[in-house]
């Protein structure tokens, strides 16, 4: 079985209950959010052996996120508890079905943007490492501060052999603001698998021409482009393009989309298929968190899921998924 680790920051999170008014909500429902531990239960529901890697506050927050993740299969022994600092917490607001949620953070000096390249130092983290066949990080962890930046430079320059890293680039502008996001170009370069949006490599990096994104990013082995509800592509070194349409999906909340599409691609990835049923999984894994409020959906069974990735391209493309059910020509 595959071994995938995940590094990065998760967060207490709150949503009002009731109409979702937090200014006339009496009560607050507590659960968990982060990008790279969304992906790595993406992973774990996807069937590899995977694995958390960050800090939380030696709190309540942070110890009821290490048992959602562990009850989701997610080892946390990889985790470090920070008895000084809290555990990061955000606001999830609903907005109107198909229009996203508004978030409000409250993150700044939390346990885990004090990560620094010292977590790589200790053994539990050291053997994780060592293990995976996958390490996933993101844009997210080095917009923490400077400590968490170096981290990641520090991972990312490694010597590695067959590991792959993926670097979903998880723009965030209002993490970069005063300081230097052009680290990310230089993060990105430093992995074998780059995710983003083709919105986000254009605030990101300028531009969202795939020539032009290649040119910029030329070491990695593949760039995945999602283009929103149109289609994901795929970029390799040698001018190889695939691109797999979006399925039609009736969106009930788009949060969450991207990290489900991150880990059904890598999975793929991971496991062997070629990029064409790699982007298709990552297509499959989004549409199911689309049809939901929460950052992820039930996946189809075994067998259902091999159907779908390998029915043929027309019968891929009359698809369309609600609540959670792949349907044919009802698009």
């Amino acid at each position: 079985m595959p071994r995938a680790i995940c590094l990065g920051e998760t967060m207490a999170m709150l949503t009002p209950g009731g109409n979702g008014n937090l200014e006339t909500a009496d009560t607050l429902h507590l659960g968990v959010g982060g990008a790279e531990s969304n992906v790595a239960l993406g992973l774990a529901a996807m069937g590899l052996d995977t694995a958390w890697i960050s800090r939380v506050g030696d709190d309540g927050f942070g110890r009821r996120i290490l048992r959602e993740l562990e009850r989701h299969r997610v080892r946390t022994d990889g985790v470090q508890l920070d008895p000084e600092r809290r555990t990061g917490l955000y606001v999830k607001v609903p907005g109107d079905v198909g229009t996203g949620s508004a978030m409000l953070y409250y993150r700044s000096g939390s346990a885990a943007s004090a990560m620094d390249p010292a977590l790589l130092e200790d053994p539990a983290v050291a053997d994780l490492l060592d293990g995976a066949d996958l390490i996933h990080l993101s844009g997210i962890t080095a917009a923490l501060g400077d400590s968490c930046r170096d981290l990641l430079l520090a991972l990312l320059s490694r010597p590695r052999d067959r590991q792959l890293i993926s670097f979903d680039v998880n723009w965030r502008p209002a993490l970069w603001e005063g300081r230097d996001s052009s680290v990310l170009r230089r993060l990105a370069n430093l992995a074998d698998i780059v995710l983003m949006g083709k919105d986000e490599a254009l605030l990101a990096f300028g531009t969202q021409d795939e020539r032009e994104l290649r040119a910029l990013l030329p070491d990695p082995g593949v760039l995945v482009l999602k283009n929103e509800a149109i289609s994901a592509i795929a970029l390799g070194h040698d001018g190889e393009r695939w691109e797999v349409p979006a399925l039609h999906v009736e969106v009930v909340e788009p949060v969450g989309a991207g990290d489900s599409f991150a880990a059904g691609y890598l999975s793929g990835v991971v496991s062997g298929l070629e990029q064409p049923l790699s982007l298709r999984r990552g297509h499959v894994a989004a549409a199911c968190t689309l049809t939901v409020h929460g950052d992820r959906g039930p996946l189809p069974d075994d067998e259902d899921l091999d159907r779908i990735l390998r029915c043929p391209e027309r019968e891929w493309e009359a698809i369309t998924v609600a609540h959670g059910r792949f349907l044919v020509g009802q698009s």
